[in-house]
């Protein structure tokens, strides 16, 4: 039997961020006499993006690896095709709130502005505040159908998960989304109290550290929707991989798009959905 791939030796994803962001705060336990302790809870502020000085944007994310996140965003909602567009972004943080002010090339700002003009603002579900069909169910690039990853690259995903995820291991709540290189390594693991902000925070830091979604495969956590497959796709991912079921929807257009679709239930065989011929 083929042993399941070590993580990378050379790479700790736990060691990527030193600080804990998770606040740690006193409760009292409901009903007892004193009983009494302190906890640790995910982390979330409002995240407010602009391009250029124009207002677009607030979302609720964890305020880690917000670079990653707003790359990921300015991505996977289509407003750059290319990460090298974005020339700058400075966060500044306030009590309860992130402003993330981005800078644009001359070219991705005039493309940014043609599409607001025929298009409602977005929220961090990809959905919210849409008005009409043709936004909400966007048309997707058809991508060449990727080589299905090896099935001992899927061994122990979820304990790939389980070490990990720094910031559940002290909080939960927190979704998470790995990136698995073609080798078999995972390279990245990203954190987000928001599945679809796990997911932008992946999709951020593979393009700015230069790695290939396609090379490998995606993970995530979380229940796999459609906004989940419309920023795999844009991000050219060949494989998206979750531990939760997919909907019908999200599985009908990963066949559209010959998004390669699967499911690791917690316990039995993975299941492929996409491609299913």
């Amino acid at each position: 039997m083929t042993s399941p791939p070590r993580h990378d030796a050379g790479h700790d994803p736990i060691q990527e961020t030193l600080n804990d962001p998770s606040p740690r705060f006193a409760y009292r336990e409901y009903g007892a006499d004193g009983a009494g302790g302190e906890q640790a809870l995910a982390a979330e502020v409002a995240v407010a993006i602009s391009y250029n000085g124009i207002n677009h944007a607030v979302m609720m994310a964890t305020p880690e690896h917000l670079e990653d996140f707003v790359a990921g965003f300015t991505l996977t909602a289509g407003l750059v095709d290319d990460v090298r567009a974005l020339y700058d972004i400075e966060l500044t943080a306030l009590d309860d709130a992130e402003e993330v002010a981005v800078t644009l090339s001359s070219r991705a700002f005039a493309g940014f502005k043609q599409q607001r003009r025929g298009q409602a603002g977005t929220g961090g579900c990809g959905l919210c505040g849409v008005e009409a069909l043709d936004q909400a169910l966007p048309p997707l690039p058809v991508r060449e159908r990727a080589t299905l990853p090896p099935r001992a690259h899927l061994d122990g995903l979820r304990e790939r998960f389980d070490a990990t995820q720094r910031l559940a291991r002290h909080s939960g709540a927190m979704h998470a989304a790995i990136y698995v290189d073609g080798a078999g390594e995972t390279r990245i693991c990203r954190e987000d109290i928001g599945r679809h902000n796990a997911l932008d925070k992946l999709i951020g830091a593979c393009a700015r550290q230069g790695l290939d979604p396609a090379d490998g495969f995606l993970a995530i956590t979380s229940r796999c929707g459609l906004e989940l497959i419309h920023k795999a796709v844009r991000a050219g991912a060949g494989t998206l991989v979750s531990l939760s079921a997919p909907s019908s929807l999200s599985v009908r257009q990963a066949r559209r798009s010959e998004l390669n679709l699967i499911h690791q239930p917690r316990h039995g065989a993975p299941r492929l959905y996409s491609p299913i011929r």
